[in-house]
């Protein structure tokens, strides 16, 4: 009786620990940030249109004088593995922080304000869903102590 008794509890809490996996399993089943954006293609597109955005705009010319087109290619990759990194995708970003990559170039928050307009003008080009733009607009705002140096 009672190695009958040991035997349901075993069977019962092993039952218990797969419902638990499987619940576990279907709530982290939601599309990463990343997949609901359309993954690695979608946010270089974004990306490249952005990055015309900034060296178009007379405001941002200062910060990229004296860049060849492969470093700002190097840029550019730089900004796709952070975005791709930071949205759940499977890159991996090698670049300096953010802290150490904008110390010392006084980006105003006036500067700010406009690349995130030019960010958040890609975004619609591309047709980025409402969510989807604020989640990726909230992962860039977190990033703005870094780079603001001048209010």
């Amino acid at each position: 009786m009672k190695a009958r008794l040991t035997r349901r509890l075993v069977l019962s809490l092993f039952g218990a620990a797969i419902l638990a996996t499987t619940v576990l399993a279907q709530a982290s089943t939601k599309p990463t940030l990343y997949k609901r954006l359309g993954g690695y293609d979608a946010i270089a597109a974004v990306t490249d249109d952005f990055m015309g955005k900034l060296l178009a705009d007379a405001r941002f010319t200062k910060f990229f004088a004296g860049f060849s087109t492969d470093s700002k290619g190097k840029i550019r990759q730089h900004i796709v593995d952070q975005l791709c990194n930071a949205t759940g995708g499977p890159c991996v970003y090698t670049g300096r922080t953010m802290k150490q990559a904008h110390v010392g170039l006084g980006i105003t928050e006036e500067e700010w304000n406009a690349a995130v307009q030019h960010l958040i003008a890609s975004l619609d080009k591309f047709k980025v869903p409402e969510t989807e733009k604020n989640e990726l607009l909230a992962i860039a705002s977190s990033l703005k102590g870094d780079i603001v140096e001048k209010k």
